[in-house]
C-alpha cells in the first residue's frame, strides 16, 4: 500500500517536499554550528566581562574592611552560576590557582580582558579588574561552552524546527500533488471517453504552459481520430459499393445461367461479363492487400540501378497498343542518353501503370479520338521524374487538395465519370514515400490532369 502511494504523483511530490525540508534544516545545522558555537563563546566573554565589571563596583567599598557576609553572597551566587571569583588583596589572591602574570596585572592596577588562561590546569575564560590603587583587585573565571554542549543545545532547538518542516512539506506536496494531478487526471478522463468512442472530447487550454500544450495535444488528437474515421467510413462505404457492382453482376447472370433464361446464343456473352466483373473484383482485392501491406511497412522492395530512360521507353511500347485502340494518342519526351538511378523498377513500373491506367479510364470514349496522352522523363542534378499528361477532364484545384487521399476522388466524381475503386492515387502516393520519392498532382498544359513521379537518384527506401 505505501509503494502503491509513493508511485503516484501525490506521493511522490510529498516524499521530494519533506525531504527537501529535512535536508534543508540539517543544511541550516551543519552552516550554522559553527556560527553558534562563536556566538556562544562571544556572549559567554560578553557576560563573563559585564560580571567582573559588576562585582569590582560592588566590592569595592568592602576590601578596606574584614570579609562580611555581603561579600560572601555574591560570591556564592557567582558560583552557583559557574563562575569563580578570586580576590586580590595587596598583590596576594585569596587563594592559589591563577596565572601570575593575571594576578600581577591586576595588582598592578590595570584590567585583564576576557581571554583564555589555564587555571587549576584548565583552559578557562580569565578576566580581572582592579578595584583601587592598593594593589587590590577581583578575577572571574568560567569555564568555555563545549562544542558538544553547543551543539546539543543546538539541536534541542532545531528538531521542533525538522518537525515543523516535516508538516509542512508533507501538507505543501499534498497540495501541490493535487493541483499537478489535477490537469492529468482530466487528460486521463479525455482519454478513456476517447477510448470508448466519444469524439466529442474537448479541454480547456488554461492553467500553465504545460497543462495548455498537453490540451491542445488532447483536442488535436481527438479532432484528427474524428476526421480519420469519417474518411474510414467513407472509404469503407466506397468500397463496399464497388464490391456489391461487380457481386451483383455475377449473381444476377449466374442467377440466369441457373434458371435458363441465358440460351446458348447468350451464354458466351455472358460468361464474358462475369469474367470481367471478376476480374474487376480481383484487381480491388489486390489493391487493397498492397494497401495494406504498404501501410504496415512490409511490401517488399528490391532496389538495383535502373535506367530510366530504358523503362520509360519500355512502358511507351508496352501501352503503346492498347491507348492507340483507345483512340488516344501517346506520345513520349525522353532525353537522348541514359539516366541511372537506384530504385525498385518493378514498383516505379506499377505506379507509371497506374497512373496511365487512370488517364485511359478518365477520358470519355466518345472524346477520346485524338485526345494526348504523354509520358515524359525529366531529370535534374539529384533526382529525375516521371510526368504522365493526358487530355482528359482533368483537375479542379480543389481536387489536387485531395487527389491521394483514399476515395476522395471516387466519391466526389461517382456518377459524373467513369470512376475506380479509388485506391490507384493513394497505392501511387503511399507506394512512391516508400521508394524515397514523391508524386505530386497538377494540371497538364494539353488540359487535362498531370502527375510527376521524382525518384532520386541514390537510394531512397523509406518506411
Amino acid at each position: 500500500m505505501l509503494r502503491a502511494g509513493f508511485r503516484s504523483i501525490a506521493g511522490r511530490s510529498a516524499l521530494v517536499t519533506c525531504l527537501v525540508a529535512v535536508i534543508s534544516v540539517l543544511v541550516t545545522a551543519l552552516v550554522g554550528a559553527p556560527l553558534a558555537i562563536q556566538e556562544a563563546n562571544r556572549a559567554a566573554r560578553v557576560r563573563l566581562a559585564d560580571e567582573a565589571t559588576l562585582t569590582a563596583e560592588l566590592l569595592r567599598p568592602r576590601f578596606n574592611t574584614p570579609r562580611s557576609t555581603d561579600e560572601q553572597v555574591i560570591v556564592e551566587r557567582l558560583r552557583t552560576r559557574g563562575i569563580q571569583v578570586y580576590l586580590i588583596r595587596a598583590g596576594q589572591p585569596d587563594r592559589a590557582g591563577l596565572p601570575d602574570g593575571v594576578v600581577k596585572t591586576v595588582g598592578a592596577g590595570r584590567p585583564v580582558p576576557v581571554r583564555r588562561a589555564v587555571v587549576d590546569q584548565q583552559v578557562q575564560l580569565v578576566v580581572g579588574r582592579p578595584v583601587g590603587n592598593a594593589g587590590n583587585g577581583i578575577v572571574l573565571t568560567e569555564r568555555m561552552p563545549s562544542r558538544q554542549a553547543t551543539i546539543t543545545r543546538l539541536w534541542g532547538q532545531l528538531w521542533m524546527a525538522l518537525l515543523a518542516g516535516l508538516a509542512a512539506g508533507l501538507l505543501a506536496g499534498v497540495l501541490l500533488a493535487r493541483r499537478i494531478a489535477r490537469p492529468i487526471r482530466t487528460v486521463a478522463a479525455a482519454a478513456n471517453r476517447l477510448t470508448a468512442g466519444d469524439r466529442s472530447v474537448t479541454l480547456d487550454a488554461d492553467g500553465p504552459a504545460e497543462v495548455a500544450d498537453l490540451a491542445h495535444a488532447v483536442n488535436a488528437l481527438t479532432a484528427a481520430l474524428a476526421t480519420s474515421e469519417g474518411r474510414e467510413r467513407d472509404f469503407l462505404l466506397s468500397v463496399s459499393h464497388e464490391l456489391r457492382t461487380p457481386l451483383t453482376t455475377i449473381r444476377g447472370y449466374a442467377e440466369a445461367l441457373a434458371d435458363g433464361v441465358v440460351g446458348p446464343d447468350g451464354a458466351q456473352r455472358a460468361g464474358q461479363t462475369v469474367l470481367d466483373e471478376a476480374e474487376r473484383l480481383d484487381r480491388l482485392i489486390a489493391d487493397l492487400l498492397v494497401l495494406a501491406r504498404l501501410e504496415a511497412a512490409d511490401l517488399p522492395v528490391e532496389v538495383v540501378d535502373v535506367d530510366l530512360t530504358q523503362l520509360v521507353a519500355a512502358t511507351a511500347e508496352a501501352w503503346g497498343g492498347r491507348l492507340t485502340a483507345a483512340g488516344l494518342l501517346l506520345r513520349t519526351e525522353l532525353p537522348p542518353m541514359p539516366v541511372p538511378v537506384r530504385t525498385d523498377p518493378g514498383r516505379i513500373r506499377q505506379i507509371v501503370d497506374g497512373l496511365l491506367e487512370n488517364a485511359l479510364r478518365v477520358v470519355p470514349s466518345e472524346q477520346a479520338t485524338g485526345v494526348p496522352v504523354v509520358l515524359a522523363l525529366v531529370w535534374g542534378p539529384a533526382e529525375a521524374s516521371i510526368e504522365i499528361r493526358d487530355g482528359g477532364p482533368g483537375f479542379t484545384d480543389d481536387d489536387l487538395a485531395v487527389a491521394f487521399e483514399r476515395g476522395a476522388l471516387s466519391r466526389r466524381y461517382q456518377g459524373a465519370r467513369k470512376v475506380g475503386s479509388g485506391l490507384g492515387l493513394a497505392l501511387a502516393a503511399r507506394m512512391a514515400r516508400r521508394l524515397g520519392g514523391r508524386i505530386e498532382a497538377g494540371h497538364a498544359p494539353e488540359g487535362g490532369a498531370r502527375f510527376t513521379v521524382t525518384v532520386p537518384f541514390g537510394p531512397g527506401e523509406r518506411r
